[in-house]
């Protein structure tokens, strides 16, 4: 289980709510370096600290294990539609015309 990948969602939520450590530490009544820990996947926070960072960063907690729980790519999917569906249709195709290129591409292709 990638359990370091929790460390990464949360730094990357702090970081598109433009908060340092500083201030989510504060927030989630934390120690800056025991936050850096987490986010640097060398600490695993208790359920007690990761509702307290999700709280202080005002985030579901299906966003930060996203990567770790098999269902989470139901919520990357659902997030990823989310954003597609604000573009428009010629950027929407170019996208799945990647995307198709990627897969056809890729060691365990699709046929």
């Amino acid at each position: 289980m990638k359990l370091d990948t929790i460390g990464a969602n949360i730094r990357k939520c702090r970081l598109s709510k433009k908060m340092r450590q500083e201030d989510l530490a504060e927030k989630a009544n934390l120690s800056v370096t025991y936050v850096g820990m987490i986010e640097r996947g060398e600490k695993t926070p208790s359920l007690e600290t990761l509702v307290a960072i999700l709280n202080a960063i005002g985030v579901s907690a299906d966003v930060v294990l996203c990567d770790v729980v098999t269902a989470g790519y139901t919520v990357k999917n659902s997030l990823l539609n989310e954003k597609l569906s604000q573009l428009s249709e010629e950027d929407r195709n170019k996208i799945y015309d990647v995307i198709d290129t990627m897969i056809s591409h890729s060691k365990r292709s699709i046929k």
